[in-house]
């Protein structure tokens, strides 16, 4: 099961994809995440039309290396030609694939006509996908939500208006605009969408283990899963999907491991940002990359002090020795325990 599949000339193994996460998923995110077994990374939503004026902040978000890659940019807008003229500077800059989001449901991007406002337009949808097509000699790729309706027919229109326009794969994450991440993903429909095209389908939604990435695969037929919010806090989760795709057994939970991860986290974070910025940002990160542990409340309240890499470190290393030195039955993970 896990030998991989190909995004048009793309090859990705394994069948793991990280979800474009707004504010989180810059490169020193994605970084951890390859390093952690994840097929293939996305960066932030990235505005079509703060890149065509060359925002500084957004140009610093298609910041790359070599060893992330193949990476995917997503790109959102609803203007076909800011879109393809977006499309063609990333593919320049390196990116691997463009994704188009059509599933955001954040009212100030979808009072614009971006996102998933774009699933209520199919004629501009057309329009659009067209000429970013036209503008890229790499994969595109669409990033979708069953639309405005549960019985997701508006994404299956969509699907085949994006399959005529030579999209080469679609994320599918079957909630409706309104639900947001509320209620449960109808995994049914992802089903129902690999059944009614010849593209490659993407899973996404309520993905919190690498058992439930495998259930995915195997009860909708999907080609691979996109993982968002369960990698904030469980990076893991990418190289245990790949075991178990693999047929193997997970292996051991290890503090030390994660631990380690953690350091050169808050490292690569403190130099991308710098050490100001960075602090700020590492506030919360390192909150959701505790969740689950026991202590982590404690912990987390001394975060909100930090005002360095080195305060955060001896924090983060203080935490470390103190869940190494506490002797637990075999029975029992640390993990997951209440915090």
């Amino acid at each position: 099961m896990n030998d991989g599949f190909a995004i048009g000339h793309v090859r990705i193994h394994p069948r793991t994809v990280l979800a474009p996460l707004a504010g989180i998923t810059s490169l020193p995110f994605r970084q951890m995440m390859k390093d952690k077994g994840c097929g293939l990374v996305t960066t932030e939503m990235i505005s079509a039309r703060a890149l065509m004026y060359e925002s500084e902040k957004t140009v610093k978000m298609l910041e790359r290396t070599d060893s992330e890659r193949p990476l995917a940019v997503q790109l959102f807008g609803e203007d076909p030609a800011v879109m393809a003229d977006a499309a063609a500077r990333v593919q320049d800059m390196g990116a691997d694939l463009v994704d188009i989001n059509f599933g955001c449901s954040v009212r100030k991007v979808v009072k614009t006509g971006a996102g998933v406002a774009l699933m209520r337009d199919p004629q501009r949808a057309e329009q659009l996908l067209m000429a970013v097509r036209k503008a890229l000699h790499i994969p595109l790729t669409i990033k979708m939500r069953s639309g405005w309706e549960p019985a997701g027919h508006q994404a299956f229109h969509i699907a085949e208006i994006a399959e005529h326009c030579g999209v080469d794969a679609i994320t599918y994450h079957p909630r409706t605009a309104q639900q947001r991440f509320g209620g449960r993903a109808d995994r049914s429909l992802i089903r129902e969408l690999k059944n009614r095209i010849s593209l490659p389908v993407i899973g996404n939604g309520d993905i919190s283990s690498a058992e439930d990435a495998v259930a995915m695969i195997r009860e909708t037929g999907c080609d691979a899963v996109m993982i968002g919010r369960a990698a904030m806090a469980y990076p893991e989760i990418f190289r245990e999907t790949a075991c178990l795709l693999d047929g193997k057994p997970k292996t051991p939970f290890s503090i030390e491991e994660h631990f380690f991860m953690i350091e050169a986290f808050v490292e690569s974070l403190v130099a991308y940002h710098g050490e100001d910025i960075g602090t700020m940002l590492l506030r919360s990160r390192l909150c959701f990359l505790v969740k689950g542990l026991r202590g982590a409340v404690s912990f987390r309240k001394q975060l909100s002090n930090i005002t360095s890499k080195k305060e955060i470190l001896e924090q983060v290393r203080d935490y470390r020795d103190s869940l190494l030195a506490e002797t637990l039955p075999d029975d029992v993970n640390p993990w997951c325990t209440t915090p």
